[in-house]
């Protein structure tokens, strides 16, 4: 069943119930306190002042105290009750969405920048969050209207039956002055998080984008984006002002309505002084239950249009679908492709044998892109199959494909933490120290100021770019996975230190399937095979001498 906005809202609410119950209760609470007060103080006056009796006096500023230390403390607590349910509604959500995001079978992903994720992520699910909020003091401020009319029913009928028969009217045009805001609120949204979606994006490129002489292309387009999500937040804050003021409008016209009808009724003697002074202080009381409600309105638009946001996150179809099997136990390691179309990939047949070392050249970066995506079931092929030890990998579940076959992206992250932390993530025992060696990072620890222990900034950019790519490496090596598919590993280090690294890659990967989709000489020199590619198709494969010598397109493939 897909999931809508209502939904998210719905269960963002119904999750937090008691603390959602409790601060309606204690909120509703504080406004039945306040609608009193008048109450009281016309009481005061009634039965005390005008009789000048100091003991009934007493006794009524007392209850007045009370009311006042009640509707205080429900305040207070009933404020507190609703602030935790917007949280952990947030909260919630958040995790929700992480989950979604790092769901095995992806998806989520799909035609959005991780910039745009965040902000689903923080933003809309903090407007969700804030609905709780929103809905108790919703709540609160309708039990003051009630309390206010049933107090002005007793005091006069007709002042009674005007509050009370106008609240539903009032509350059906909030409904529809809302709905503008709600639109405009849910594209001012898309537009912010497509914004710093793309800001994310050009900061994580920046070297690349500086390297290529591409800076005023950056800030053009970043300039265009951010000039469309102005205009929507414009679009958004107009909206909000016809909003607020069109709430400001009914509210002001009930009000001189209710003060009209009150003071008609005390020139023709049809009330007390103390039932006109309660009159007049409901009426000024009613202003507080009116804005709350105008203020709640807004909130539940904005809320709305962020809980459809997020729904279309929760509800992304998955990139892979079906399969729920384990590898054979134990995975020996073999991986075929027959006739396999994909992307860039045109019919590519590959057998990588058990703890094969296998070097697969591309001059194209989206073949090698389409290559690693079916190896890891990122995604699966519109045609031919993909097979680790005979079973198709559309019949494994994907968490358990990754379990056997790690792919080790060319722009792999680092994560902040401490290095050797980035390398034991997810290490089989014993293999850091092997692993830090072949990817030559234990030259990297040695120069930084705490060895291994050090920690590293967000996305590893405290280490330079061939530091980083040593650290990452030694991640994938340290997994020991039956089958490891590195994509460039080492595009950004030295040659003395490319050598070392596919010596060390050779000797920690002995007896595993390790298939390295690169155009380094030094890398594909210690490769038992090599296959190369051409447009998606495999054209000759051999050792790396052999096509050196005997493929004009190959040679100028790695030496170029």
């Amino acid at each position: 069943m897909p999931i809508e906005g209502h939904d998210v809202l719905r269960r963002a609410i119904a999750g937090q119930w008691r603390h959602v119950t409790a601060g309606s209760v204690l909120a509703a609470g504080h406004q039945a306190g306040e609608a009193l007060v008048p109450v009281v103080i016309g009481l005061v006056i009634d039965e005390a002042i005008s009789s000048g009796d100091a003991g009934t006096l007493v006794r009524w500023i007392a209850v007045l105290a009370l009311v006042f230390a009640g509707l205080s403390l429900s305040y207070r607590f009933g404020s507190r009750a609703a602030e935790r349910a917007s949280e952990q509604a947030a909260h919630g959500l958040r995790v929700q969405l992480t989950e979604r995001v790092l769901a095995p079978r992806g998806g989520a992903e799909t035609g959005r920048l991780p910039g745009e994720l965040v902000s689903v992520a923080t933003q809309d699910a903090r407007r969700v969050g804030a609905v709780a909020v929103a809905l108790t003091a919703g709540i609160s401020a309708l039990t003051g209207l009630v309390v206010g009319g049933v107090v002005l029913l007793r005091v006069s009928v007709p002042l009674g039956l005007l509050i009370l028969l106008g609240i539903p009217p009032l509350l059906l045009l909030a409904h529809l002055l809302g709905k503008p805001l709600e639109r405009r609120s849910g594209a001012e949204q898309e537009r912010a998080a497509h914004a710093s979606g793309v800001a994310a994006d050009l900061v994580a490129g920046l070297r690349v984008l500086k390297g290529i002489g591409a800076e005023a292309a950056a800030v053009a387009r970043y300039r265009r984006t951010s000039r469309e999500s102005l205009a929507a937040t414009v679009r958004a804050a107009r909206a909000q002002a016809w909003h607020d003021g069109g709430m400001l409008t009914l509210t002001g016209v009930f009000i001189a309505a209710v003060a009209l009808v009150g003071g008609r009724l005390a020139a023709q003697g049809d009330v007390s002084v103390g039932e006109l002074v309660t009159a007049v202080g409901l009426a000024q009381f009613l202003l507080t239950p009116l804005s709350v409600l105008s203020w709640a309105n807004g909130e539940f638009a904005q809320g709305r249009a962020s809980a459809t946001r997020i729904a279309s996150v929760l509800a992304a179809p998955p990139a892979v679908i079906g399969g729920t099997d384990a590898p054979p136990q134990p995975v020996r390691g073999r991986i075929r492709l027959s006739g396999v179309r994909h992307g860039a990939l045109r019919g590519l047949t590959l057998d990588a044998a058990p703890g094969e070392l296998l070097g697969v050249v591309t001059a194209d970066p989206a073949v090698a892109a389409s290559l690693l995506r079916v190896l890891g079931r990122a995604a699966d092929p519109e045609a031919g199959t993909a097979e680790l030890d005979g079973v198709p990998l559309t019949a494994l579940d994907p968490a358990e494909i990754r379990r056997a076959v790690v792919v080790a992206e060319h722009d792999a992250d680092l994560f902040e933490g401490s290095l050797i932390g980035n390398v034991t993530a997810a290490a089989a025992p014993g293999a850091a120290g092997p692993a830090l060696a072949a990817a030559a990072a234990d030259e990297v620890a040695e120069a930084l100021p705490y060895g291994t222990a050090t920690v590293l900034t967000e996305r590893g950019r405290s280490l330079s770019g061939g530091q980083r790519q040593r650290v990452a490496l030694a991640r994938a090596l340290a997994t020991g996975a039956p089958v490891l598919v590195l994509h460039d590993p080492t595009t950004a280090v030295d040659a003395a230190t490319e050598a070392r690294i596919a010596a060390g890659i050779r000797e920690v990967r002995d007896g595993k399937t390790t298939i390295m989709v690169t155009t380094s000489p030094a890398l594909l020199a210690v490769t038992d095979r090599v296959m190369f590619l051409d447009g998606g198709s495999p054209v000759e494969e051999g050792t790396h001498t052999g096509l050196v010598h005997g493929n004009e397109a190959y040679r100028a493939t790695v030496l170029a």
